[in-house]
């Protein structure tokens, strides 16, 4: 078998130009899906990093108090919530406490709804490191009624830094309120998810949600890693039930039409409680149709690594039967000096799994090579597609497995496009091969 091997190998040596074509076909595909993998690898947990830090944490706990019929968004005391933290013995790198309400921004009798998140922004300095603005500065952020608005949302209202607006909401009792909001600063936008992003002072928007001083509707708790979201998550929920009352974690319905954070949503609506209730949740649970969205990309590979490959295989199995045309009389001595059919078909075999196993490296090479490179680029922390960059930058992951997998799969093919030319050649008498003109 050895001997065949080399035979196998001398023979893709001698034809250079072919050899170089074919592996340069299957390097080609495997390149492509290799970049598709490695960025659907890595997209997932940008967007997730990225969120996490725009709005402040990877796990969240809010709390909700029954007030007559009406259940209130608020956490009133937080000192069994900072205790349960502190006991689940996760690392944390700061807490962070924030309110939110959905209203509409009017300017000049231009409207837009949006969400403001009310922040402490002399605490949450790292807001600034990833919150880029156009214009205006965060100095002016100190304004106790100052509010950043993304790009997107200033455009359609049509607002300068230092116009004033004005802002209809909802208090956490239901009652219609308007405030006056001044703006401060215009950040660039971050993409589809631009119109989400506006932010002011956490104690004017608890003002103008009726909450007190001290009050606020959400703690968010950033780890050291998001990897150990999950865990870290179980850990603080266990010390959180023992102390206070607690929904269940949300889970995805069997039709899978909701996230877990939808679900958990629709169970305190579903409930019936008394007191103070709180939720946990985490950036996972809240970004969950990412995956959906990874899953596709994956998809997408896989479905492209099929096209390609079943053209390439065409190629292959026409170039290979040619290949048998042109070795009739090689075939024939071989045969007659005793190598047996199954020999003559191995021969072939080896040839198309040194060209799959070897295109298949060096379009794993190649793709590393373009990632590497695309890697270097800085587009900016102020880009469009800021959320699925890592620090401005693309990012690529590749998990070793899949790039077997992708080997693997490659082989097989290269090997079921050849099995028919290689069983002809081995069926070959050596006499009729002998006798054979070319």
């Amino acid at each position: 078998m050895k001997t065949i091997a080399n035979i196998a190998f001398r023979n893709l040596s001698r034809q250079k130009k072919r050899t170089f074509l074919l592996g340069g076909a299957i390097a080609f595909g495997v390149m492509i899906v290799t970049l598709i993998n490695g960025f659907a690898g890595a997209f997932s947990a940008n967007v997730s990093e990225n969120f996490s830090h725009l709005l402040a944490g990877h796990v969240f706990i809010s709390g909700a108090e029954k007030s007559g019929d009406n259940d209130v968004s608020v956490i009133r005391d937080d000192a069994a919530l900072t205790a349960a933290v502190a006991e689940s013995g996760i690392p944390v790198e700061y807490l962070t406490r924030r309110s939110e309400f959905s209203g509409t921004l009017i300017f000049e009798g231009m409207k837009i709804r949006t969400s403001v998140a009310g922040v402490e922004l002399e605490k949450e300095s790292y807001l600034q490191d990833r919150l880029m603005l156009k214009a205006g500065s965060w100095k002016a952020a100190a304004d106790p009624r100052a509010i950043i608005l993304s790009e997107k949302i200033a455009e359609r209202l049509n607002v300068d830094v230092g116009d004033r607006m004005l802002v209809q909401m909802q208090t956490v009792t239901g009652q219609n309120n308007v405030g006056e909001f001044v703006l401060a600063g215009i950040s660039y936008d971050t993409g589809i998810f631009g119109q989400m992003l506006s932010y002011a002072g956490m104690a004017y928007v608890n003002e103008l949600l009726g909450l007190a001083p001290g009050e606020y509707q959400t703690m968010g708790i950033m780890l050291d890693s998001i990897k150990t979201t999950e865990g870290a998550a179980n850990a603080i929920y266990a010390k959180l039930a023992a102390s206070v009352s607690v929904f269940a974690r949300g889970e995805r319905d069997e039709s899978g039409s909701m996230t877990p954070f939808q679900a958990l949503i629709r169970q305190q609506n579903n409930e019936e409680w008394t007191g103070v209730k709180y939720r946990m949740f985490t950036i996972n649970e809240i970004l969950s149709q990412v995956e959906q969205i990874v899953t596709a990309l994956d998809t997408a590979a896989g479905v492209i690594l099929v096209v390609l490959f079943i053209i390439i295989m065409v190629g292959i199995a026409n170039t290979f039967s040619m290949v048998m045309f042109e070795r009739i009389r090689e075939i024939g001595t071989m045969r007659a000096i005793g190598v047996q059919r199954s020999g003559v078909r191995s021969m072939f075999l080896f040839e198309a799994l040194y060209l799959a196993v070897g295109g298949a490296v060096a379009g794993i090479a190649v793709a590393l090579l373009v990632m590497a490179g695309l890697s270097l680029i800085d587009f900016g922390m102020n880009s469009p597609a800021f959320l699925i960059l890592k620090n401005g930058h693309l990012s690529f992951f590749l998990p070793p497995l899949r790039a077997l997998v992708n080997i693997l799969i490659i082989a097989l093919l290269t090997l079921l496009a050849v099995s028919r030319p290689a069983g002809a050649a081995a069926r070959l008498e050596p006499a009729v091969a002998l006798r054979t003109q070319k």
